[in-house]
């Protein structure tokens, strides 16, 4: 390696290396600091649900707690009951009280509609409420978590790890490396005339992109004044009840006796048997629970691999079992050679067995093609588990080609997987019931029929989708939850009156309709107004007016990027910008068929907010 070509080697890695010293400082620098925990206290002091005490508590990092104290909270207000037969905690059922609850935030929702969805005649086991299916799981982790931190940073108690300002420093820095890889190809292409001119642009967009995109990426949850204060109040909770010895022994259905202590005791990590006992994750996949047939039972399912036919087509194994014959004939056929050879007899027995195993084997294999030929089984029942048996390399990838397909017909505990070829395994999920036919002996699947989609088909596949969208959508959804829940009644202030028509087609690059004046689509203390593009392009304003509809509205948004000089406040994000003055929050969602121009967005809201009328009412 030329010196020449060390050095400029040695460019690009001092560049990225800085910026990995300023990114690896921004991740120590935002880091949840210690917190000293309060004087122990039995009194809550606080409406925060058990979820988000579980998130502040644990250092701004949610764990399986939140999910079980959210579980065990739903019993303790009477709305999932859980009962114990025996000594057995494992024994625990969790029976619906309540079909229709109210009063439920978006997480304690997706809680209660798991065990709703699950519940046969109202009843379900405590530990069938795991998932048969990983991408279902980890879309509906990744969702619950999103709308738990969503309602931490809607009350004030957590915020985005890496803010925007912290992202946009990054993305400065990012330009050292950048121009440093540019100098290298444009130093590479001073001593190689053949070599692009132009080549060194290049690499400095793709270098200052990429690390650009990576700064940009979800970090996690930091601390919060108003997160701190909070988690240490709830920490001297913690404590009070870790002097109670007996309190962590305590199973789920001691929630009749405890209430409410015992989910935020499970929230904190003072529970250990409830912790021990309550699953939301992926269940096992030697015994699984299935409520095929009307009854809830746990089935023992076997997955054979050890004997080579399973999963093997009849051509296969009468080709294999056709080459042991091969082998047979030519040891019969050149036996007399070591006859004549006078070998000694352990020789002799050898060539015995190279007869006998071979014979063995093709007659076994041979005898169990035809009766697997000759008698194919129909089976119907729901899919417990499908999961990846055999796969191949195609193009440096990993392919697979045969499936585990656990079903189960209902009518005993235990159960065989079958072998299914990929294409047709590809076609249901755990909770379908399915019509198949197989090939028993060899367990190999032939056809493959969905009779009824199970519950996994309702979970959208979003389990890549980034963490800090799904966080920005939740926190709006609670402004669109309001609208609905709210009673019917004339606005303070019409939205379709705060932007001209001229204003709104400048903003889409077309002419705009207003297609409702906001009085018809007034809800409660919120009123929304539309406007559309020929060419598909729409702005939606929404206006709410009233102490509490402004207080929450304004509060979900906080954690998008402050915008200056517009109202009391004012934040953007995306496709929408929200602004409050006084008791009135204004915003905006802009959609258009290209990017959203953010300047457009901003300026149609400082419209907007310039046609409020005059507070009546001290800010919030």
């Amino acid at each position: 390696m030329s010196p020449a070509l060390l050095v400029e080697l040695g460019i690009v890695a001092a560049g990225i290396g800085l910026w990995f010293v300023a990114f690896w400082g921004a991740l120590l620098f935002t880091r949840p600091r210690p917190i000293a925990a309060a004087p122990p206290t039995q009194d809550f002091g606080g409406a925060e649900p058990p979820a988000v005490v579980s998130l502040v508590t644990g250092r701004w990092e949610l764990t399986e707690d939140a999910a079980e104290s959210t579980l065990i909270d739903l019993a303790a207000r009477r709305i999932l009951e859980f009962r114990q037969p025996g000594n057995d905690p494992l024994q625990t059922t969790v029976h619906v009280r309540e079909s229709r609850p109210s009063g439920l935030n978006r997480y304690e929702t997706m809680i209660f509609e798991r065990v709703q969805r699950l519940a046969v005649g109202g009843t379900v086991p405590l530990t069938a409420l795991t998932f048969r299916d990983p991408a279902e799981a980890k879309t509906w982790g990744k969702r619950l978590n999103a709308a738990i931190v969503a309602d931490a940073r809607s009350r004030g108690l957590s915020r985005r790890r890496f803010s925007p300002t912290v992202v946009a420093a990054l993305t400065i820095v990012a330009a050292v490396p950048s121009i440093a890889a540019g100098l290298t190809v444009y130093l590479h292409s001073q001593r190689d005339p053949t070599s692009d001119e132009g080549a060194w642009v290049a690499p400095i967009f793709f270098v200052w992109f990429a690390l650009g995109f990576f700064a940009a990426k979800s970090r996690g949850e930091r601390d919060t004044p108003l997160g701190r204060e909070v988690a240490a109040r709830w920490l001297g909770l913690k404590h009070y009840l870790r002097a109670h010895e007996s309190f962590a022994d305590l199973p789920p259905a001691a929630v009749t006796v405890w209430d409410r202590y015992l989910s935020y005791g499970d929230a904190v990590g003072a529970t250990r048997v409830c912790s021990a006992v309550i699953d939301l994750g992926m269940g096992n996949r030697h015994k699984v629970w299935s409520s095929f047939g009307g009854a809830w039972r746990r089935v023992r399912v076997r997955y054979p691999q050890v004997f080579p036919r399973y999963g093997q087509k009849a051509l296969r194994l009468t080709l294999k079992a056709a080459g042991a014959l091969v082998v047979v004939a030519l040891v019969v056929r050149y036996a007399h050679v070591v006859k004549d050879m006078s070998l000694p007899g352990p020789v002799t027995l050898i060539l015995q067995v190279l007869v006998a195993v071979p014979l063995a084997y093709a007659g076994y294999t041979l005898i169990g093609v035809v009766v697997d030929l000759a008698t194919p089984v129909t089976v119907r029942g729901e899919v417990l588990w499908v999961e990846v048996w055999k796969s191949g390399s195609r193009n440096d990838e990993s392919v697979p080609w045969l499936h585990y397909v656990a079903v189960d017909e209902g009518r005993e505990d235990r159960t065989v997987a079958w072998a299914c070829p990929s294409e047709l395994a590809g076609r249901t999920r755990p909770g379908d019931v399915v019509t198949l036919t197989a090939r028993r002996w060899t367990r190999r699947v032939l056809t493959l029929h969905v009779e009824q989609h199970g519950q996994a088909r309702a979970a959208a596949a979003a389990a890549d989708e980034d963490t800090e969208k799904l966080i920005l959508r939740e926190m709006s959804s609670g402004l669109q939850g309001l609208a609905v829940a709210a009673a019917m009644h004339e606005p303070e202030v019409y939205p379709g009156r705060l932007l001209t028509i001229d204003e709104v087609s400048r903003a889409l690059g077309g002419p705009a309709a207003l297609q409702d004046t906001g009085r018809a689509m007034a809800v409660g203390a919120m009123a929304i107004a539309g406007y559309q593009t020929a060419a598909g392009g729409t702005l939606v304003v929404t206006t709410a007016s009233g102490t509490a509809a402004s207080e929450l509205a304004i509060r979900v948004h906080r954690g998008g990027l402050p915008v200056p000089g517009v109202g009391d406040e004012a934040y953007t994000s995306g496709t929408w910008a929200v602004a409050r003055r006084g008791r009135t929050v204004v915003r905006l969602e802009l959609r258009t068929p290209g990017p959203v121009n953010q300047a457009a967005l901003t300026w149609l809201l400082t419209q907007a907010m310039s046609r409020l009328p005059q507070p009546t009412a001290q800010p919030l």
